[in-house]
């Protein structure tokens, strides 16, 4: 079996932490939102989500200048970034009693392995664009959605709907 070169850690780039670093943050902060509503997968989810993509990515671009082009094929970490990521959201989403639960969750997992993915390339202009949109998208829009569409007033919503996407466990008992 070949193998290519180990990296020493000496050799460890600041560059390389500025993309981990910036990964790990943003990913906490984007599940800063999902924690502060009580909804499953937060703070450390996204986090341990978004540092994992980047530093997937950060690997392969370098397995790719190491061996070349012609042994390697970056496409894949965005191929197995979208199956692992596709099986944790079917894992959130739950149909009960009429609702879809988590859904937004799920679709926050996959924007933080995306924004991960970002980070791990140094597309800084792309993280920044992205982090933006997604705070508004997700934090934002949330309370303009409550205000223009109250609980009662969405379809599908019955008296519970503020547990529209709370998962089972300690995070969904009252408080």
């Amino acid at each position: 079996m070949e193998l290519n070169d180990a990296t020493q850690l000496v050799l460890l780039e600041w560059e390389v932490i500025a993309r981990l670093g910036a990964a790990a943050l943003i990913g906490v902060l984007l599940g800063l939102d999902r924690e502060i509503r009580g909804h499953a997968a937060g703070i450390r989810t996204h986090g341990v989500v978004c540092f994992t993509a980047a530093m997937m990515t950060v690997s392969m671009i370098a397995l790719y200048n190491q061996l070349g082009n012609d042994r390697t094929d970056v496409l894949r970490v965005f191929e197995a970034t979208g199956a692992f990521i596709g099986i944790i959201g079917a894992g959130l989403i739950v149909f009960s009693r009429g609702r879809v639960h988590n859904l937004t969750t799920a679709a926050h997992m996959w924007l933080a392995a995306v924004v991960g993915i970002a980070c791990g390339a140094g597309q800084w202009p792309l993280v920044a664009i992205g982090g933006i949109f997604s705070v508004v998208m997700l934090t934002v829009l949330g309370f303009v959605e409550a205000r223009i569409f109250p609980p009662d007033k969405r379809i599908g919503h019955g008296d519970d709907a503020d547990d529209e996407e709370t998962a089972p466990g300690p995070r969904s008992r009252p408080r």
